[in-house]
């Protein structure tokens, strides 16, 4: 390997090092002070790095909560796609159907400040789309064989559901209620999905299959 080469791949260790503690350092001090009080600053000192490290690797304070959401969702991506049923595969569709609309919301309304702290000034309020949830909740729609005119706009609009009013309009109850709250809203989903699976002569339901 010629020395630029090496240099290359120490520079990237270190990037991702960097990258690692940040991370790692932002969600101490969440826990610690909550997302109102984290700052560029405050996250450069704590983690022992200079500014402009922090600036290079997130650009903003709203990159720091971004690029944090993005960590969070890659593993909740390994969960839906390899972890144990029934939120991974090995269960029915409708189940699994029903598993991920409750992770799903758990996952978003416990992140709801930091969603909200990742929107840049000039972006939007609306969450943007979900590839995993509309892609996902289409393929088990039709293994489940619900009985829709058009199960593309179906997945869709329960993506909808799930990504964008619940994330960032819906209002957050105090803490001691927030448990509450989340299970409540699992719960609506579970009548809605358990209601669009219900079997009709009809219907002839796909068994599982890993994606």
């Amino acid at each position: 390997m010629s020395e630029s080469s090496t240099t290359t791949v120490v520079e990237r260790a270190d990037a991702a090092r960097n990258r690692q503690l940040l991370l790692n350092t932002v969600r101490e001090m969440i826990t610690e002070t909550g997302v109102e009080q984290v700052t560029v600053d405050g996250l450069a000192e704590r983690a022992g790095l200079g500014k402009g490290t922090v600036f290079r690797r997130f650009r903003s304070r709203a990159g720091i909560f971004h690029a944090l959401l993005d960590d969070d969702e890659r593993a909740f991506r390994e969960q839906v796609l390899y972890g144990p049923p029934p939120l991974g595969p090995g269960a029915m569709p409708a189940t699994r159907l029903v598993a991920y609309g409750r992770a799903r919301i758990r996952f978003l309304l416990e992140r709801h400040a930091v969603a909200r702290a990742a929107l840049d000034h000039n972006q939007s309020i609306l969450a943007g789309e979900s590839t995993l949830s509309q892609t996902h909740l289409r393929m088990l729609l039709g293994q489940a064989g619900v009985d829709a005119p058009d199960v593309d706009s179906l997945a869709l609009q329960l993506t909808g559901a799930l990504e964008g009013p619940i994330l960032l309009y819906l209002p957050t109850p105090p803490r001691p209620d927030s448990a509450r709250h989340i299970a409540r809203l699992a719960d609506n989903w579970q009548i809605l999905i358990e209601h669009l699976c219900q079997p009709t002569p009809e219907r002839k339901p796909e068994t599982d299959r890993k994606e």
